[in-house]
């Protein structure tokens, strides 16, 4: 198999606004990027989010509704949903304290920099703290959109929808957790999507990258 340069896959990657529902993306891909996801680097190596890989009809109809009626969400076969963390726990941290003890054995400085890290966070209001959670899961939307891409299955990363919603639809309050972010999975419909023909839209290089040398 011919592996394609990254600046290939993504100019052939774009937000797919119509997929077509004929097409399941097959189990060995979706499990691709799934791993590509669980490797994404997080802020001290937590993992403060969760993946929901929603293949449910009916579940996805309903996140759907409260997505605004996006099709992607329905017409794709898979529905990522990134969800974060609601807080930071002495508990939580201490699991990701003993993962580190089973990979690298029980060193001092892992105490010692965990305990610094539950200092510094556990006193922080609940909303800071989903925040910063938040954005770690958005470091692993971006490694999903690309890991999508070289996998040449069509995604689309939402924010348009109702966290409330979908946090009741999921049950994700009673875990404590909160969504933050949808990726449908699917492939597009070349004769139904009108973003499909179209050139993409970036910045020059000069206009968004400053060197500071």
């Amino acid at each position: 198999m011919t592996v394609k340069p990254l600046h290939d896959l993504l100019n052939w990657r774009y937000a797919t606004k119509k997929m077509d529902a004929a097409k399941a993306v097959p189990q060995e891909k979706v499990d691709a990027i799934i791993e590509a996801v669980r490797m994404a680097p997080t802020s001290s190596g937590t993992q403060p989010f969760e993946l929901l890989v929603v293949r449910n009809a009916e579940i996805r109809r309903k996140i759907a509704e409260a997505a605004g009626g996006q099709a992607q969400i329905t017409d794709g076969s898979h529905l990522l949903v990134f969800a974060a963390w609601d807080n930071y726990t002495a508990e939580r941290i201490d699991e990701v304290v003993g993962l580190n003890v089973e990979a690298r054995g029980d060193l001092p400085m892992l105490h010692a920099y965990y305990d610094n890290l539950k200092a510094n966070y556990l006193p922080r209001d609940a909303e800071t703290n989903y925040a910063h959670a938040a954005r770690q899961a958005y470091i692993a939307l971006g490694i999903a959109l690309v890991a999508a891409a070289e996998q040449e299955v069509d995604s689309t990363p939402m924010e348009g929808f109702d966290p409330d919603a979908v946090d009741a639809i999921l049950g994700l309050k009673e875990r404590g957790l909160r969504s933050v972010v949808l990726m449908p999975l699917g492939y597009r419909d070349p004769a139904g999507d009108w973003l499909l023909p179209m050139g993409k839209v970036r910045k020059s290089r000069d206009t968004i990258v400053t060197e500071v040398n």
